[in-house]
């Protein structure tokens, strides 16, 4: 097949014209594309190119060499020269001669476009008639030879791995940044783009489009441009148009991070070019650096470790891709000595080690289990991988055991401060035979401290290694375990649940076995139910074992306390010396103070502590729970005499008080106060007793609707509650705020609202009374009489005493108004 061809240059008149224009093209090229291509060959000489050079000065200007994508996705591969003066004498005359590449076409015998730079079939003339000569081939002309271009790779190496890098971008991203090139010839720029072609995968390179030289790089449409060190200032700053790389002027230090790039900059330093042919078959993506390290070590290249852990996890995944010969070499380039090496690279190391295990021969993967071994005892951080016996020959374990010895006892007793690492190493101990059974206790005790704080650490393979593996050091572990459990059950079975630990029936294991059971236990479950099923787990006695009581309850209530009736159940059901021994009794007495202040069972459950504990309890708790117990008798109608008295001097003993404790308190003794049935000076001693929150709760009571409906449906009641709050005037300031507001804010709106009739009953229960009640509560419930009649009582004395009616416990105002 022949190669469509154009010449362009200068020519005499003809009939196309003169002057510049196509003088030779291949019949059946469109107008549109020569009309493109023209855009493209045209030559500019050098800025400081002589005016009127000699034959031997032409042939040192630069040579424009492109490869170009076309708009209609064909190429044009072109070769443009100055030639000096043109037919008409004129100077200023170049010549193009180009070929034509048709969309998915590429050069006879699959030849690199780059590899046709100054090929023998270039010509620099137009050839005779208006049709070119047929055009095969473009072979090279032998300027790309191996040792020449390995030679200037070594002159540019500061470049290398930043121009490798670009290229990559420029092949895999459409809007990639320009690559520009400064040297002094154009022949270099031919040799750095020979240098991509040659690394790059076979189709990126011929989809590379490059021209060798141009006087206005910014006006270049190709993906590499080649200028002179005039040309290409100005373009410093456009990081994201333009990637230049200055090769006349200081090297770049910056790092590359692109281990392709690094890679392939270091093959070609290690002069071994051909390794990218080599590796173009291997599995892997195209710029995967791992197939290409994995041959630059096989063949004795040095790389960083970055690289080296690339190379290392390609071959990993693809050990059926590493021929018999290139494991041994890899095996052997990893093994040296480096003082780079990373704990990546080692962790890449071991899951090697583990990927060839039982698939290659212990005598060529024995000096990598060797390193990895070595690398986990004197790192104390390295994950290892469970390898089989047979993954390190006896000769490498020997050597090991005793040169490893001393650091793997050593690290395991008190040298590594995270327990999985000491686990790490009982792994390594038991890989090479390494004895560390004394060592087993104290391992135990530090790790499940550990496994306790943070259970997540049980799902680390090293833990789920040592664990299967070492059956000592799980029940050496399981005992320590059970003795925390008691300490801290509701960790324990958090570690129980995350874990999956199987519990031995031939270990006792108490604690541990409720908390497994607290595991598997519904979040619904009646709690009472949730005790008993976890106490019968433990398999022992509550009186052989009481502390199996103490972590029983705080699995099963974890921080928190028992409902009052919980608690008076299991105080009912245990006795109280179980409770005693296992010092669960506190929990009781907490239960019985944090009851909310209508839980019926905490006045219940305060009496039988009292009575269970009688030794055991502190003044103020003692206090506390007599509070709580009157309480519940006021309400059961059976608190004696003296309520007000009474809880004020049990809350002076019992605080700090329980909020809900001091509520329910002053609560019942308010209820009893105002219910119809008070015996006689109830009221003088609240009033005596001065505390605030006691009277507060009175008035509270006072205003409930059961008073209220009292207050209207009995006329008695309303009387009695008069005479309450009209008395004891000037005793207490709180007293005669909340008296009065009484007064005024509950009783006056309802005798405003009865009937006359009710009145009139309420008036002749006053007037049985002795004194001037009733006269009182006329001129009180008088219009307008309030302020009055208040300024009145406020002025008056009574004291307490005396009989009167049933519900009263006031004294009556003399007859002539004074004080009685």
């Amino acid at each position: 097949m022949s190669l469509a061809q154009l010449h362009y240059t200068s020519a005499p008149p003809g009939p196309d014209g003169s002057g510049f224009r196509f003088t030779a093209v291949t019949p059946g090229l469109p107008t549109s594309l020569l009309r493109e291509a023209e855009q493209l060959i045209g030559y500019e000489p050098p800025r400081d190119a002589p005016p009127r050079p000699t034959d031997e000065q032409l042939a040192g200007f630069p040579r424009v060499f492109s490869h170009t994508l076309l708009s209609d996705g064909s190429r044009l591969l072109s070769r443009t020269v100055y030639t000096g003066a043109d037919y008409s004498g004129r100077w200023g005359n170049f010549h193009a001669h180009a070929v034509h590449l048709p969309a998915g076409t590429r050069l006879p015998g699959d030849q690199l476009p780059i590899t046709a730079w100054e090929s023998a079939r270039w010509t620099d003339r137009t050839p005779d008639g208006a049709e070119p000569g047929p055009l095969t081939a473009l072979p090279p002309a032998g300027h790309f030879d191996r040792a020449g271009l390995v030679a200037f790779a070594e002159l540019r190496a500061p470049w290398l791995a930043a121009f490798f890098a670009d290229v990559r971008r420029a092949a895999e991203t459409v809007d990639a940044p320009q690559i520009v090139l400064v040297e002094r010839e154009s022949a270099d720029i031919a040799r750095w783009i020979a240098l991509a072609s040659t690394a790059l995968p076979r189709e990126s390179a011929h989809q590379l489009t490059f021209t060798t030289y141009t006087r206005r790089p910014q006006l270049a449409r190709q993906q590499i441009i080649g200028v002179l060190p005039d040309d290409g200032q100005g373009l410093t700053g456009y990081d994201q148009r333009y990637r230049l790389h200055d090769c006349t002027g200081r090297p770049p230090t910056e790092p590359v991070t692109d281990l392709w790039s690094e890679t392939a900059a270091l093959v070609w330093l290690g002069r071994a070019p051909e390794l990218f042919k080599e590796v173009a078959g291997l599995p892997g993506e195209s710029f995967d650096a791992g197939p290409l390290a994995v041959a630059a070590l096989c063949s004795g290249i040095p790389l960083g470790s970055a690289c080296r852990t690339a190379a290392i996890d390609w071959a990993g995944a693809h050990t059926g891709a590493l021929a018999e010969d290139r494991l041994p070499r890899l095996i052997a380039a990893l093994c040296s000595p480096a003082d780079d090496r990373t704990a990546g690279e080692s962790a890449a190391l071991a899951r090697l080690c583990a990927a060839l295990d039982g698939r290659a021969p212990a005598a060529t993967t024995a000096p990598l289990a060797a390193l990895v071994l070595t690398e986990a005892v004197r790192t104390s951080s390295l994950e290892l991988p469970a390898l089989s016996p047979s993954a390190i020959t006896t000769e490498y374990r020997r050597r090991l055991a005793a040169e490893l010895a001393t650091d793997l006892r050593d690290g395991i007793a008190n040298g590594a401060s995270d327990p999985t690492s000491a686990l790490r190493l009982l792994g390594v101990a038991g890989t090479l035979g390494v004895d560390c059974a004394d060592l087993l206790p104290d391992l135990a005790r530090r790790l499940s401290g550990a496994l306790l704080a943070d259970p997540g650490k049980a799902d680390a393979p090293a833990v789920r290694s040592a664990l299967d593996n070492h059956f000592d050091l799980r029940v050496a572990l399981l005992g320590k375990l059970d003795d925390l459990a008691a300490g801290d059950p509701p960790a324990a079975a958090r570690l129980l649940a995350r874990a999956g630990l199987a519990l031995p029936d031939a270990q006792s294991l108490p604690h541990l076995r409720m908390c497994a059971r607290m595991a598997r236990t519904a979040a619904d479950e009646d709690r009472v139910t949730a005790l008993h099923l976890v106490i019968k787990d433990a398999g022992v006695p509550l009186f052989a074992e009481p502390l199996v009581l103490r972590t029983a309850m705080r699995l099963v209530w974890d921080s928190g306390t028992p409902a009052a009736g919980q608690a008076a159940l299991l105080l009912g059901e245990t006795g109280s010396d179980v409770h005693r021994a296992a010092g669960t009794f506190p929990t009781l007495v907490q239960a019985a103070l944090d009851a909310p202040a209508d839980d019926r069972h905490a006045p219940g459950l305060a009496r039988d502590l009292l009575r269970c504990f009688p030794d055991e309890l502190d003044s103020r708790t003692r206090g506390a729970l007599l509070l709580l117990e009157f309480a519940g008798d006021l309400t059961e109608g059976s608190p004696g005499h003296g309520w007000a008295a009474r809880a004020a001097a049990l809350r002076a003993v019992a605080e700090p008080l329980e909020p809900t404790v001091l509520a329910r308190a002053f609560n019942a003794v308010a209820r009893r106060l105002l219910d119809t049935e008070r015996p006689d000076g109830e009221l003088s001693a609240l009033t005596a007793c001065r505390d605030g929150e006691l009277l507060a709760a009175y008035a509270r009571e006072a205003r409930t609707d059961r008073v209220r409906d009292l207050l209207r449906t009995v006329p008695a009641y309303a009387a009695d509650c008069f005479t309450c709050w009209s008395s004891h005037p000037g005793t207490d300031p709180t007293w005669d705020t909340t008296r009065n507001g009484l007064l005024d804010e509950v009783l006056r709106p309802v005798v405003r609202a009865l009937p006359q009739a009710d009145v009139a009953s309420v008036e002749a229960a006053l007037e049985r009374l002795q004194g001037r009640w009733a006269e009182e509560f006329r001129q009180w419930n008088r219009p307008g009489a309030l302020s009055r009649f208040a300024r009145r009582l406020g002025g008056r004395g009574r004291r307490s005493g005396g009989a009167g009616p049933r519900w009263n416990d006031v004294q009556p105002p003399r007859k002539d108004g004074g004080p009685s």
